[in-house]
């Protein structure tokens, strides 16, 4: 059965603070961005009974909150966690097993590294000696998230003729949009020539193909739809929504240049009964520039191989017939280590018309697409506005 328009958003928000929050704890972070999303939704946190988180110990996080919730998801797949998690909201509020969902997030992304790096500790993350990855990959130069990104750019490049001047064009048309959003870490103007000279981080990615590393949490809430008629805050309906996993290593992609997103995308478009043509405002992953690129791709709105020219010409810059990632994406607003939520506030505040200077005009329609791992889960929802 289609959940199509059977649940809204009815409330998102940061937490107090984004970018470098001293003196926090990524619980505080999710505690702030619950409080203000639940205050956004004029929805009182006694009537929550779903609590979504990814990353983080979802009991942990449930006694922080106290909140004693009928319905728990944690979902832990990579930055396309929380977007997935809408859909499982979704279906468990029309299934009648809950009312009021709560997702939230809260990373410490660039101060627990700080941290670790004061310790004479690195980053932490690929640690357990029995994963597949850290025996036969890591030991060849298979390492963190730019190098593996790096090899799927590289074949997207050999493959299509995608160049570096293609790339630099997301992140100057990112940073172009962030200059418009006060919330943005990164607001200094961006040419594409500083791209080019930026330092490699791991051919063929600049530093400025690479996203941020922050501090930051964020929340959404969801009801039915018809409780969200009732509420005072125009209701973003879940028009499509999609899930997709296809690998988690790199090296066991079954193709270098694909992502899932081309399954969740095309499920989430059928549940819609749209297509790519009917979308307003496109927010999509973009932890390196490469992603965004490949996605776009993926999800069909332009052919394969063409993604490079389709946002060239800074089509997807403010002005451009493309607007996509208006927050300034996680190439200048914001990126904690799992992005997905921050692209379901900004879609939200594009549909209701709150985003100012950089608001698009009319827009009634909007594609989150979150992604995970090593190109490896993708979660895609179809969002819109009456």
């Amino acid at each position: 059965m289609s959940l199509s328009k059977k649940v809204a958003i009815v409330g998102v928000d940061e937490s107090d603070q984004i970018g470098i929050c001293e003196g926090k704890t990524s619980l505080t972070l999710h505690a702030e961005a619950a409080r203000n999303a639940l205050r956004d939704a004029g929805i009182d946190k006694s009537e929550v009974d779903f609590l979504g988180t990814a990353g983080a110990s979802i009991m942990q996080l449930a006694e922080y909150l106290g909140i004693q919730p009928s319905y728990l998801d944690g979902t832990s797949v990579g930055g396309s966690s929380f977007v997935i998690q809408v859909e499982h909201a979704a279906a468990a509020i029309d299934a009648g097993i809950c009312n009021v969902a709560l997702i939230t997030h809260g990373e410490m992304g660039y101060s627990a590294r700080r941290g670790r790096a004061s310790r004479g500790g690195g980053p932490g993350r690929y640690a357990d000696p029995e994963a597949p990855m850290v025996q036969f990959e890591m030991p060849y130069g298979v390492g963190g998230p730019p190098s593996v990104y790096a090899m799927a750019a590289m074949r997207h490049m050999h493959q299509y003729g995608t160049t570096h001047e293609q790339l630099a064009e997301i992140a100057v048309a990112t940073r172009k949009w962030a200059q418009l959003n006060p919330k943005a870490y990164v607001r200094d103007p961006l040419s594409i020539d500083d791209v080019l000279s930026s330092k490699w981080i791991a051919y063929p990615l600049h530093l400025y193909d690479c996203c941020l590393v922050t501090d930051a949490g964020g929340a959404c809430v969801i009801v039915s739809a018809e409780r969200a008629r009732q509420l005072e805050k125009k209701p973003v309906y879940v028009l499509g929504s999609g899930e997709a996993m296809t690998h988690q290593s790199m090296l066991n992609s079954p193709d270098l240049t694909q992502t899932p997103a081309r399954y969740s995308g095309e499920r989430a478009f059928k549940m819609a009964g749209l297509t790519p043509n009917d979308i307003d405002v496109v927010e999509v992953y973009d932890s390196f520039t490469y992603t965004a690129l490949v996605t776009v791709e993926e999800l069909g709105f332009c052919e394969k191989g063409e993604g490079g020219p389709f946002l060239s010409d800074q089509r997807s810059a403010p002005g451009g017939d493309f607007p996509m990632n208006t927050n300034g994406g996680g190439l200048s607003y914001t990126h904690p280590g799992m992005y997905g939520m921050f692209l379901i506030i900004e879609a939200v505040r594009q549909l209701r018309g709150e985003c100012a200077d950089r608001q698009v005009a009319d827009a009634r329609t909007a594609l989150v697409n979150g992604t995970g791992g090593s190109l490896s889960t993708t979660g895609t929802l179809i969002l819109g506005v009456d």
